[in-house]
């Protein structure tokens, strides 16, 4: 087995969506080779057996390259539809009224059926009905207990089984429909690291995947409904990390209200230390085309500057004729904007306060330490991977290198900006911890003989929450010489 531990050339990292263009182990390896830091598996495509096969290629990819890799599922959630038409379709035009009823019959240009109860219950008059992605647009008039008459806003072709989307509301249904809870607990016995979930309303929808999980993932909360922009804070909280879903944002919201929002949204995940995802459409022409537009690339790098934890393909790697091209793209765009000189500047616009805790108060103070004696790197020992989760919140300059014993922690921290996790054995005693970070240090290329490098850990070794000691140590030209095979294999490599 050969061992990954040099880290990326840069520091936020890069998410791929898995799908037919890229579920062979081939593909995936590529994908990887070319940037990808974690793999996104979305629930709402394919079936259980495909999904397993392709968790099945980044393990053995993860064991074939000595690298912890990182698997987000992501959850489909409700999905509100209409039902079917007389013809497949039907022509609705501006001004005109239209119902949607519980009858089961097939529609027309009148009315069709819509086969959710929960609408009728909370819909008052003067809501908006979103259908087929916001391109047509109903304003209801009267709403009773079987009928909704509407009056056509923006019209359009209306075809069978289009989806519906009410942007003024929040509806009384769960986040985990039957199929997300057989999808959840199948994704947890696959060994997901991350699950993602959908149709997120207010903070209490967190609560039941919380119960199936136990534990055994962390939990991410998509950002994709007027409700939960409106409850942000608390479902931060609530949340592992979140992502800003912006394509179903932009659907449920003005597109102008969208980037102020991703700004506002990743800043407050960052100052409560939760790892932030941008999402979707950020290399969208690359589905078709080789390269992106000019306005792609700045999209990119607007969520780089921000600092996002990290950005997101969707189909153009899941169904693009480009997979590779694109996570390569990506992975430029990212590490020309981190060469940026004015990127540090711009990345610390968010002020991050500490909390009154000592794990707290030495990762805000390892930034400061490592400009004043321009430190080569900062390593950091951890069990659960809070210590790293709060060095990663301060986003400093020199490369983090994340040592722990638990491979479930490591691979987690596939989503944590400028976090390198690597799995070895733990250590037993300070002294033994000096000499593993030197020589992890040396070995990921981020130090050589005579820098200096940060050690951030806890004692006594092993307990989570522990973090409690700061060490600056030098490494000598001996230590270099001495960096040899057999102590690849001491530390559990």
């Amino acid at each position: 087995m050969t061992s990954d531990i040099a880290p990326r050339s840069r520091k936020v990292r890069i998410l791929a969506t898995l799908g037919p263009a890229s579920g062979d182990p081939a593909m995936i390896a590529k994908l990887y080779r070319a940037g990808a830091d974690a793999f996104r598996i979305n629930m709402s495509h394919g079936d259980q057996e495909d999904h397993a096969k392709r968790i099945a290629a980044i393990r053995a990819l993860e064991k074939e390259t000595g690298r912890p890799m990182t698997i987000l599922a992501d959850l489909q959630g409700p999905k509100l539809r209409v039902g079917s038409f007389e013809g497949d379709k039907a022509v609705l035009e501006e001004g005109q009224s239209f119902t949607l009823d519980r009858d089961d019959k097939l529609g027309d240009r009148k009315r069709v059926e819509l086969p959710h109860p929960e609408i009728f219950e909370a819909l008052v008059t003067g809501n908006r009905l979103l259908l087929d992605d916001g391109r047509i647009v109903l304003r209801a008039t009267d709403v009773s207990d079987e009928r909704i008459e509407t009056k056509v806003e923006v019209g359009g072709t209306l075809s069978n089984n289009k989806g519906l989307n009410v942007p003024d509301i929040v509806l009384p249904l769960k986040a985990l429909t039957d199929k997300d809870r057989a999808d959840l607990n199948f994704a947890l016995d696959q060994g997901a690291d991350w699950i993602a979930l959908s149709f997120v309303q207010r903070p209490e929808d967190l609560a039941e995947a919380r119960k199936i999980i136990q534990g055994r993932a962390a939990l991410l909360a998509k950002i994709e409904k007027p409700s939960a922009v409106r409850r942000i804070d608390e479902i931060l909280e609530a949340a592992d990390a979140v992502m800003v879903a912006r394509g179903d944002l932009g659907v449920e919201m003005p597109p102008e209200a969208v980037p102020p929002l991703q700004k506002q949204i990743v800043e407050k995940a960052r100052m409560l230390g939760r790892p932030v995802v941008v999402a979707t459409q950020m290399l969208e022409s690359m589905v078709k085309a080789p390269t992106p537009t000019r306005a792609e690339v700045s999209d990119v790098a607007t969520a780089v500057y921000d600092g996002a934890d990290a950005i997101m393909l969707s189909a153009e790697t899941a169904a693009g004729e480009w997979p590779e091209e694109a996570v390569s793209m990506m992975d430029d765009i990212a590490v020309a904007v981190e060469a940026d000189p004015s990127h540090w500047a711009r990345v610390h616009f968010t002020e991050t306060l500490p909390d009154a805790t000592s794990a707290d108060a030495l990762a805000q103070a390892s930034g400061g330490i490592a400009q004043t004696i321009s430190a080569a790197a900062a390593i950091c020992y951890t069990t659960s991977g809070s210590t790293a989760r709060r060095l990663s919140r301060e986003r400093p300059t020199v490369p983090v290198l994340v040592l722990t014993p638990r491979l479930k922690t490591a691979r987690r921290l596939g989503l944590l900006w400028g976090a390198h996790a690597v799995h070895t054995r733990d250590v037993a005693s300070f002294e033994e911890m000096v000499a593993k970070a030197k020589r992890m240090a040396l070995r990921a290329g981020i130090a050589k003989g005579g820098n200096r490098v940060i050690v951030i850990a806890g004692v006594p070794f092993g307990t989570p929450g522990s973090t409690n000691v700061l060490h600056i140590v030098q490494l000598t030209g001996d230590e270099l010489r001495r960096h040899t095979k057999k102590a690849m294999d001491e530390d559990g490599l």
